[in-house]
């Protein structure tokens, strides 16, 4: 992902190599700004023609917005839904002997002791989430490994943490940052991600090199990037 500042704002936006002569701009309906650049185009002109188009590029973005499925505001009360590896569950909150989370069936069900509040619900589902979160995408990431067939020599160290515009991150020592909200996504939306921060430890940038990696390892990695933004919004 690369990024430009436009004002007060600032546009992120992917870049992709191609054998065409010219820049194409694209917004798409989940509000993603893709460049698609000549070969040999250098990364400050495509930010440069990017600023010129920022305008409409806004423009885009908020007609497309309107369409976008509104996830209401998650009050933490029985009968609401809650999003697990892409499926929706539902919320139901009952007194036990400890403080608890489990999930049965198409129910998500947090036990509570005593303190049975919106701010103890949460922090006992957000608590449920991110350790499955750890378990899961330790396990999920040797699978992706596995796919590189010995490009990346040391398995990177993993970090679950909270960010609040990325679903991962690879930063420049080789540690691989994970978003623990990802959970809630589909399984092959997971593999995206962790597809993607991975074959950054053999192309730092997003150069023409990165996506073909990316698509040889996940030829159909568009359609669940969409369907992540899609689902997650």
């Amino acid at each position: 992902m690369e990024s430009v500042q436009y004002g007060t704002k600032t546009i992120d936006f992917h870049l992709r190599y191609s054998d065409r002569k010219s820049l194409g701009i694209e917004v798409h309906p989940d509000l993603s700004v893709w460049a698609i650049a000549p070969t040999k185009s250098s990364l400050q002109d495509i930010k440069d023609n990017l600023l010129k188009k920022a305008k409409w590029i806004n423009k885009q973005q908020s007609f497309f917005s309107q369409f976008l499925p509104r996830t209401p505001e998650r009050e933490y009360v029985s009968g609401e839904t809650h999003l697990y590896l892409g499926r929706r569950y539902i919320l139901r909150i009952r007194k036990s002997s400890e403080d608890k989370v489990k999930l049965k069936g198409g129910e998500l069900i947090v036990f509570y002791k005593r303190d049975n509040s919106r701010e103890h619900v949460k922090e006992l589902l957000t608590g449920w989430y991110y350790n499955h979160a750890s378990v899961r995408f330790k396990k999920e990431i040797e699978n992706s490994l596995s796919k590189f067939n010995g490009r990346i020599k040391e398995k990177p160290p993993i970090e679950i943490r909270r960010m609040k515009n990325r679903w991962g991150s690879c930063t420049p020592k080789g540690r691989v940052i994970i978003n623990p909200e990802l959970i809630k996504a589909p399984t092959k939306c997971i593999d995206y991600v962790l597809i993607h921060e991975l074959c950054h430890l053999v192309h730092p940038n997003h150069s023409k090199e990165f996506y073909q990696l990316q698509s040889s390892l996940m030829p159909n990695w568009e359609k669940w990037k969409e369907k992540l933004e899609l689902v997650m919004g």
